[in-house]
């Protein structure tokens, strides 16, 4: 049963669609941004006014218009806080700060032993990606207002919670907790819904309110937005298509499958493709799967008969499951993401788009475009980010649901300014 909507949960949504308008459009007139978002010019007024009183917005300039009130152009402050997304991945965590306006202002990786599953090393991981990028971005620690930490697997954000991993075999791991010490809100999250709200508001998102974004790394996943909201699923689980079946009875998976695209798509069936085309191969000796897939990209340039032997299979393997994941969601645009993307994307999309009508029923081909993500920087640091901001805004009591899904201010109290901090604190 669906939720019955109050006129509070109107209003955050406004908010929501004034600010997502300011990312969209830039600095904006109060007029600009009711065209833009629909709504009546008194709405936009008195939001912006709350915004305004918040420090969330300032006036970047003044028009004088002949013959008419000057008008102001609106714009988010930068200056009124520091966010801090991160990205955590099997090898390696990647840790940027923004601003307020989502601007990067520096970044910091630490790389992780792929083969490490203890959760104590990986949160360890976290905080010293987190120190690195706080210093290449000259951020004060009591300017910091939250930082956001993406889980791969099955997490509960509202408990901050790693339900389930399957590439570390992780259970009900609380990783909230174990970044308390950080003394700022923390918030937890997917990087499958991370890279979606990174495409809906500087990507593909800017022209089509309906996609799929398809990360592809150590894992496989998709993430899903429709008439521009975020698809999470009853459980946040919403995404999975890496644990979708290619094959009945084929290769086993970590998830404890057998068959799933994950198993053909990921760094590690990458790997065992090619061990099966050519078990002596040079690229093999390689033992980081960051490592690995670099080689194969350099391989593949240089015209290597194995590699492009793999590239073919990997992409008649990439049309199939996306045209499964197209005829399942009826969605006209797909992008590619994630660093194992970055790498062969190039080398993959000439043939995923020339095989994709042998898999797409015909009712969903008309318009269909299969895309690398030009989100610019870490999509999923970026898309975390921006749950960041959001949650900021909640709690000053001008956040908004709309398209994100559950939030949850678990108790933590504002320091001074609203910044999340007492001071002499810091991460």
């Amino acid at each position: 049963m669906v939720a019955r909507r109050t006129a509070r949960d109107l209003r955050s949504e406004n908010r929501f669609e004034v600010l997502h308008a300011l990312f969209e459009l830039g600095p904006s007139t109060r007029q600009e941004l009711a065209r833009h978002t629909g709504l009546s010019p008194a709405t936009v007024a008195t939001l912006v006014t709350e915004f305004l009183s918040e420090g969330v917005l300032r006036i970047a300039t003044v028009e004088n218009n002949t013959g008419g009130r000057p008008q102001e152009r609106l714009t988010v402050d930068p200056g009124r806080g520091r966010i801090v997304g991160v990205d955590v991945a099997e090898t390696y965590v990647d840790a940027t700060v923004y601003d307020l306006a989502l601007g990067a202002l520096g970044q910091g990786e630490v790389a992780l032993d792929e083969h490490e599953n203890d959760p104590s090393y990986v949160a360890d991981g976290i905080v010293r990606a987190i120190e690195s990028a706080v210093a290449a971005g000259g951020a004060e620690h009591e300017h910091i207002i939250g930082v956001s930490v993406s889980m791969p697997g099955h997490v509960h954000p509202e408990a901050g919670v790693s339900v389930f991993a399957p590439n570390w075999d992780w259970r009900d791991v609380h990783i909230e907790k174990m970044l308390a010490h950080l003394l700022v809100p923390v918030y937890v999250d997917n990087p499958l819904k991370a890279v979606v709200l990174s495409e809906m508001w500087f990507g593909a998102g800017r022209v089509v309110d309906t996609m799929a974004v398809v990360n592809l790394g150590t894992g496989v996943g998709a993430g899903i937005a429709i008439d521009g909201a975020l698809v999470r699923g009853t459980t946040n689980n919403a995404g999975e298509w890496g644990h979708t079946l290619l094959e009945l009875d084929g290769r086993p998976c970590r998830c404890g499958r057998r068959g799933c695209v994950e198993a053909y798509l990921g760094a590690p069936g990458l790997r065992t493709t090619l061990a099966g085309i050519d078990p002596e191969h040079r690229t093999l000796r390689q033992p980081r799967q960051r490592d690995f897939v670099e080689a194969v990209a350099e391989g593949l340039a240089e015209g290597d008969p194995a590699l492009k032997d793999l590239a073919h299979r990997t992409a008649h393997y990439l049309a199939a499951a996306l045209g499964d994941l197209v005829n399942m969601l009826n969605v006209p645009t797909v992008t590619l993401t994630g660093w194992a993307s970055e790498a062969l994307a190039a080398h993959l999309l000439p043939a995923v788009r020339d095989e994709l009508p042998h898999h797409v029923m015909p009712g969903s081909l008309p318009g269909l475009t299969v895309e690398p993500s030009r989100v610019p920087g870490n999509a999923v640091a970026l898309g975390m980010a921006a749950f960041t901001l959001q949650q900021f805004l909640n709690r000053l009591g001008l956040g908004s649901p709309a398209g994100t899904g559950p939030w949850a201010d678990r108790g933590r109290g504002l320091g001074p300014a609203g910044l999340g901090q007492q001071p002499g604190q810091g991460l």
